[in-house]
């Protein structure tokens, strides 16, 4: 039998022992993943707008961040993004992850990163995730 490994510590988005990480911190309301996120300057690609990699990498978590605070442990199996709009360094946004089908070992889910000022769409993501055997 396995049991519920804490060992996030290093994660790179939500750990907090990670020096260089987000350490984000997520929660479940009404069934949705929550979190909140500000990109700064290091978060940076091009002409002031936060980098995709840290946009997909902030939706995965929140994603796995449901499962794993329902006590399931599971594995990103493949993820999909579509990115609405840029998100320029230093603007808030909200981070909401749910479940959209959980059967056997698979587990889909949706994604979004909303701007806190204007609630415009910056990216949505599909997921399916394999809960460990």
């Amino acid at each position: 039998m396995n049991e519920m490994r804490t060992d996030g510590n290093n994660c790179f988005v939500c750990g907090p022992g990670n020096d260089i990480g987000l350490k984000l911190k997520f929660r479940i309301e009404d069934d949705v993943a929550k979190s909140e996120f500000t990109p700064g300057s290091m978060h940076c690609g091009f002409d002031e707008v936060t980098h995709g990699g840290i946009i997909f990498s902030v939706l995965d978590d929140v994603m796995a961040n449901w499962i794993y605070l329902k006590g399931i442990r599971a594995y990103t199996a493949k993820c999909d993004i579509r990115y609405k709009g840029s998100l320029p360094i230093g603007t808030k946004v909200l981070l909401e992850g749910h479940c959209t089908k959980n059967r056997g070992r698979l587990i889909v889910m949706e994604g979004k990163m909303i701007r806190e000022d204007s609630k415009e769409l910056v990216a949505e993501t599909q997921a399916s995730f394999m809960v460990e055997a």
